[in-house]
């Protein structure tokens, strides 16, 4: 080999090598968790939740190739069924089918793993406050699998291929000096910048790059996952399904007999609210506004006649005397200081900005939630089909929302997310008259024929289930 392709070759390992030594991101590895494990999964990586704690994962899996664990993670029932000794066994142990996650990639699941192994070890993780005292092996800065090493060491590999290049051309123009090229001569750094090879690789790396930004940018066209609007009203869902175990179906009573969930009229908040007048996190501020918004007299205790009748500023009279009085029972006082007005004032104009808009002037009146969870008009989606007849937990689709105190878009709710769910997703048939009609399917379980029946063997990936 002579010094030009020794010096090629040169390159190429170094470049390699770059590339090998790309450390796990942490934190997509964290969002990956969280979108697709977290709800089975504990967090902590070291207790048995719903599925079996996560750390140590790779050691377990350790006398296996590692493709194994991928197929495992991407499919776990392929792999039952295949006799694979290590998915038969977790199987058998907890009995739970795992969700599928077909579309991870490799990078994706490295991400994970880093993730759960640095959570497990503890080198990940957000920083415990002790008083007076720095936490010894917390994690104090952001962890990002791409750190400022990681640039550097790009940043010197380019130094070191401009280097090599320029030994190139060297070499290449002594050897044209030794076959008796008088008129050759050195390139100079801007030449060898400029030359028709070095252009024509930047421009092909801009066109992939381009064209992986296009791409992956119209696929999350529309899609809003995360997407967490502020709210007319501070409403934890982590205090209401949380801590005090209210049912999701009690509120959104319409996911168990329609299309629609439903959002639930301040009605139903005064089933509770009637009696519950001050709240644990907000006190009056919050509770106020459900009151103003439907004209019932905290004070009182009843409804107000013609409300819909008050001006604004009647209205406002009506809920300071209410937020002032109970100050006073709380400090247990008869009269209000300065600051106790300012909070009062504020409380006030609070629950008018809340209530109020442009399209709706009067505080009276329903309460303007904002609409997270949105599908285009051209899909249908039954909530009761799913509730009701597939036995499907809120939490599959819309996260642990009873640990968010501000609720987001849990899932992407793209067509390729809903598609994967109705692959790999069993059909609840026991105790389930809807599916009675199912014979041959019911027939093929009994026989062991069949271990499952999934949404898809009864039409779920037809067109017209959601388009027509």
């Amino acid at each position: 080999m002579n010094c030009k392709g020794f010096l090629q070759s040169v390159l190429i390992c170094l470049l390699s090598v770059a590339v090998l030594c790309a450390a796990p991101n942490l934190d997509k590895g964290k969002s990956i968790f969280k979108d697709n494990c977290g709800t089975c999964h504990n967090k902590n990586m070291k207790d048995d939740m719903t599925g079996p704690a996560l750390g140590g994962v790779q050691e377990r899996w350790a006398g296996y190739p590692k493709e194994d664990l991928y197929k495992w993670i991407r499919n776990s029932q392929s792999m039952v069924s295949a006799g694979h000794p290590e998915a038969t066994k977790l199987f058998q142990k907890w009995k739970t089918t795992m969700t599928a996650f077909p579309t991870l990639s490799d990078e994706d699941i490295e991400n994970l793993l880093g993730y759960i192994e640095a959570v497990n070890n503890g080198t990940y993780g957000p920083k415990v406050e002790v008083p007076g005292q720095a936490v010894s092996g917390a994690n104090t800065s952001k962890e990002s699998g791409f750190s400022w090493w990681m640039y550097g060491i790009f940043g010197l590999l380019g130094i070191i291929a401009l280097f090599l290049w320029n030994i190139i051309s060297e070499l290449n123009y002594s050897k044209s000096k030794a076959e008796g090229n008088d008129n050759a001569q050195r390139k100079s750094l801007l030449e060898l910048l400029t030359s028709k090879s070095v252009i024509g690789f930047v421009l092909f790396g801009l066109i992939l790059f381009g064209g992986y930004t296009t791409v992956n940018n119209a696929i999350s066209v529309g899609s809003r996952k995360n997407y967490s609007p502020e709210q007319p009203i501070k409403f934890s869902h982590a205090t209401h399904a949380g801590l005090h175990k209210i049912e999701c179906n009690y509120c959104h009573d319409g996911a168990r007999r329609s299309k629609q969930s439903v959002i639930p009229g301040a009605s139903t908040c005064m089933n509770c609210h009637a009696a519950i007048k001050v709240g644990s996190q907000y006190g009056t501020a919050e509770i106020s506004k459900i009151y103003a918004s439907i004209g019932y007299d905290p004070i009182a205790s009843k409804y107000i006649e013609n409300y819909e009748k008050l001006s604004n500023e009647d209205i406002q009279k009506i809920y300071s005397k209410w937020i002032g009085d109970n100050i006073m029972k709380e400090k247990k006082t008869s009269s209000l200081t300065e600051g106790d007005l300012s909070q009062v004032e504020s409380q006030v104009r609070d629950i008018t900005s809340s209530l109020t808009s442009d399209e709706k002037p009067s505080i009276a009146g329903p309460i303007e939630w904002v609409r997270i969870h949105n599908l285009p008009d051209h899909v249908y989606f039954n909530h009761s089909q799913h509730v009701t007849v597939g036995k499907v937990a809120c939490q599959m689709c819309h996260g642990k929302v009873e640990t968010m105190d501000v609720v987001k878009q849990y899932s992407p709710l793209s067509m390729g997310w809903c598609i994967n769910c109705h692959r790999e997703t069993d059909v609840k048939f026991a105790d389930n008259k809807y599916y009675d009609a199912y014979k041959t399917y019911h027939e093929e379980l009994k026989s062991g024929k069949r271990t499952s029946v999934k949404v898809a063997d009864i039409g779920g990936l037809e067109c017209q289930k959601c388009h027509y």
